[in-house]
C-alpha cells in the first residue's frame, strides 16, 4: 500500500484498514504454519503495511492534540 492512498483515508478508514491488515496476517499466518505459502513474502510486506498504518494514525493523533 503506498503512502499517499494512506494519507487521503480518513481515521476511520485508516482504522478499518488496520483491522483488515491484522485479519489477513493471522491468515497469513495460519496457512504457513499448516500448508505453506506461495509467497512468503507476503508475511513482512503486510506487517509493514500494519506499521505504515499505525504510523499515520498516531501522527493525526499527535497533529490534534496541538
Amino acid at each position: 500500500m503506498k503512502m499517499n492512498k494512506i494519507k487521503e483515508m480518513s481515521v476511520a478508514d485508516l482504522e478499518k484498514e488496520l483491522q483488515e491488515l491484522k485479519q489477513e496476517l493471522f491468515k497469513l499466518r495460519f496457512s504457513l504454519a499448516t500448508n505453506g505459502l506461495d509467497n512468503p513474502m507476503k508475511i513482512p510486506a503486510v506487517r509493514k503495511d500494519i506499521a505504515r498504518v499505525k504510523t499515520e494514525i498516531r501522527k493525526r493523533e499527535i497533529a490534534s492534540q496541538n
